[in-house]
């Protein structure tokens, strides 16, 4: 059976409303850019995402955003998009903030089988008490709050336990890719997109180069083909510069 899709949109034609889906990338960077933009065209909503972030306005996943069709964030970092600090205010999104290595373990430890874990990060915080408004009443008031963690002792020291992350699907980016399904991610796109890719029971990646069986150096997978299920060469990607920042030079 081929793992090979024509197009994106063939890719994540089956992904429902109400599905949760694990997403790779870190800001901008090496985000399955075409594989969101399918699922925006398409009927699809009420979903659960798990993603470092949640784009940024009209970008990635800001899009299913503008489009109503995310009903619940887990995430570190959130700061980049307006669109989505106004539906969280409002009471129109629940968002889940979880520390950055966290959230990175638990997608790692639920590709790996593992339901749970210790981790110091976030103890005598909310993170580990409780409290955080994951959801508003439109009036500002809390709707719903995080509940308090487990804490347990190991060597004198206090630890949380966080469960871990599987997702219905999985989208990710890579530079290149064999039609096994082996994958190579590009610098900065190593954030994220393997850890999710393995937590996701189908696994759905874009990728701009694809090649034969073969013309990988094994030892330069980032990414066996057995935890990818779906492929769809992309071709080169639209970079995206979230903050352009740019300097006067001397004597200018």
């Amino acid at each position: 059976m081929t793992k090979i899709y024509e197009t994106a949109a063939e890719a994540v034609a089956d992904v429902p409303s109400g599905a949760s889906l694990a997403v790779g990338g870190f800001g901008l960077s090496g985000i399955p850019d075409q594989l969101i933009a399918a699922i925006a065209a398409g009927d699809a909503t009420d979903l659960e995402v798990f993603s470092n972030n949640c784009g940024i306005d009209g970008r990635g996943l800001g899009i299913l955003l503008e489009r109503r069709r995310i009903r619940r964030v887990t995430a570190s970092y959130v700061g980049e998009n307006k669109e989505f600090a106004r539906q969280y205010l409002a009471g129109e999104l629940e968002v889940e903030l979880t520390p950055q290595g966290t959230l990175a373990e638990k997608l790692r430890a639920g590709g790996a089988g593992i339901p749970a874990f210790f981790t110091p990060a976030g103890v005598g915080t909310p993170v580990s008490d409780g409290g955080l408004p994951w959801r508003y009443h439109p009036d500002g008031s809390v709707a719903v709050a995080s509940p308090p963690k487990e804490i347990r002792e190991f060597g004198r020291k206090q630890y949380v336990l966080e469960e871990s992350i599987t997702a219905d699907y999985a989208l990710v980016h890579a530079l290149r890719g064999d039609t096994e399904g082996n994958l190579v991610f590009n610098k900065a796109a190593m954030n994220f997109n393997p850890l999710a890719a393995t937590a996701g029971r189908i696994c759905i990646a874009q990728v701009e180069q694809l090649v034969a069986p073969g013309e990988i150096d094994p030892g330069q997978v980032h990414l066996p083909g057995v935890f990818v299920d779906r492929i769809v060469h992309t071709g080169a990607q639209d970079k995206q510069i979230e903050k352009r920042t740019v300097s006067t030079g001397k004597g200018a």
